[in-house]
C-alpha cells in the first residue's frame, strides 16, 4: 500500500505512522505536517531512516503540497487525515485556525482524493461532535450536537466528508475516537500537562469540580481501530472509535498522583472553560464488527504513559521551555482560569 498520512507528526498520526512500519513491510509512507505547534519531528524519529517512509512539510489547505506530496509516490491508494487543530482551549481563544484547517484542509483533501482518483480516504474526528450525553451513549447515526468552536470545526469536517460521498461517491470515510492517551501527546493536553508538571514541582490546574468524565482510549488501540477502518471500513460510513474507561478528571489525576508519590496539595482548582462538556461516551459495535477490540488495560496503560513522561524529560522539556510559545500561551490560559 501506498499511503499518505496528514498530519503523521503529531501524537496520534506518529504512533499512527510507527505502527504501521512496524507491522507491514509491503508499505509506503510519505507524511505530510505543516509542523505546528503539536507537530514534532521528533516523534518520527526512529523511523526517518527507513526507505519506506518520506516526510513533506506542508499545509494539507495547499493544494500545490498535497499533490506534490502524492505524486512522490507516484499516486497513493488511501489518505488517512490526522491533520487538525484539536486542543479545545485553544479553539476557545483563537478559532479562526481551527475553521481553517479542520474544514477548508478536509476540503482540500476530498477534492484531491476525487481528482486523483484515490481508492480510500480515512478522515480521524473525535467523539466531542456528539456533545455530552448525562446517561447511555451515542451511536454513529445520532445528531450532532458540538460545544466548542473545535467540536463544531471537526464536525464541519465530517460534514464535507460525507456530503462527497453522497454527492461524488467519494470513498470516504470517518472514524471518531474518544479521549486518546498514550506517549508523544503534546503536552497541553490533561494528562501529559499534569504529569510534567508534577515532575517540574508545579500545580495541576484542574477545571471546575473535576468531575467532568471522559472515556479513555489508549493510542495503540485508537491506532488499530483507524487501520481496520482504512482496511475493511465501508465508504460513507463512521465508525466510533472509543475505549469503554469513563473516568473523571478528578480520578485520572489521583491516579498520577498515585503513580508519582504526590498528593492531593499539588492540584489547583481552576474555573471551569466556557462550555465545557459534561460528559462522554460512544457505542463502538459498528467497529467490533471489523473485528476490532481493545487490548490495553486503563490503568496499566496510564502508569505505563506517566512513566514515558518521566523517563523522557528531553522530550516534552523542549516543548514547554523551548523557542516555542507553549509557556505563554500557558501563563496566559490558566492565569485567567486562575482567576
Amino acid at each position: 500500500m501506498r499511503l499518505l498520512v496528514c498530519g503523521g507528526a503529531g501524537f496520534i498520526g506518529s504512533n499512527f505512522v510507527r505502527r504501521l512500519l512496524a507491522t507491514q513491510d509491503e508499505i509506503q509512507i510519505v507524511c505530510l505536517d505543516k509542523l505546528t505547534n503539536a507537530g514534532n519531528l521528533d516523534n518520527l524519529k526512529s523511523v526517518e531512516d527507513d526507505s519506506r517512509y518520506t516526510f513533506v512539510r506542508g499545509d494539507i489547505c495547499d493544494r500545490e503540497a498535497v499533490d506534490g506530496a502524492i505524486g512522490l509516490l507516484g499516486g497513493v491508494d488511501a489518505i488517512v487525515n490526522f491533520a487538525a487543530e484539536t486542543h479545545v482551549d485553544r479553539s476557545i481563544d483563537e478559532p479562526a485556525a481551527f475553521l481553517h484547517t479542520d474544514i477548508l484542509g478536509t476540503h482540500t483533501l476530498l477534492e484531491a482524493v476525487r481528482e486523483h482518483e484515490i481508492g480510500r480516504m480515512v478522515q480521524v474526528s473525535t467523539d466531542e461532535v456528539y456533545g455530552s450525553i448525562d446517561v447511555g451513549s451515542f451511536c454513529e447515526t445520532d445528531r450532532l450536537q458540538a460545544s466548542s468552536p473545535y467540536s463544531a470545526s471537526k464536525a464541519g469536517g465530517d460534514l464535507q466528508v460525507l456530503a462527497y460521498h453522497t454527492t461524488y461517491g467519494t470513498p470516504a470515510m470517518i472514524t471518531r475516537g474518544s479521549n486518546t492517551y498514550g506517549s508523544h501527546q503534546y503536552p497541553e493536553k490533561l494528562i501529559p500537562l499534569f504529569v510534567t508538571n508534577a515532575l517540574e514541582g508545579k500545580k495541576l490546574p484542574l477545571y471546575g469540580d473535576g468531575m467532568n468524565v471522559r472515556d479513555w482510549l489508549h493510542v495503540d488501540d485508537h491506532c488499530d481501530g483507524i487501520a481496520a477502518v482504512l482496511r475493511d471500513g465501508e465508504p460513507g460510513e463512521v465508525y466510533n472509535v472509543g475505549g469503554g474507561n469513563e473516568r473523571t478528571n478528578r480520578e485520572i489525576t489521583s491516579i498520577i498522583l498515585d503513580e508519582l508519590g504526590l498528593g492531593d496539595d499539588v492540584i489547583e482548582w481552576v474555573a471551569d472553560r466556557p462550555g465545557h462538556d459534561r460528559r462522554y461516551s460512544i457505542a463502538c459495535d459498528k467497529l467490533r464488527e471489523l473485528g476490532w477490540d481493545t487490548r490495553v488495560e486503563f490503568e496499566q496503560g496510564l502508569r505505563e504513559t506517566i512513566r514515558w513522561y518521566r523517563d523522557n524529560e528531553q522530550w516534552w522539556h523542549k516543548i514547554k521551555h523551548g523557542e516555542g510559545e507553549f509557556a505563554e500561551w500557558q501563563r496566559r490560559w490558566y492565569e485567567e482560569r486562575g482567576k
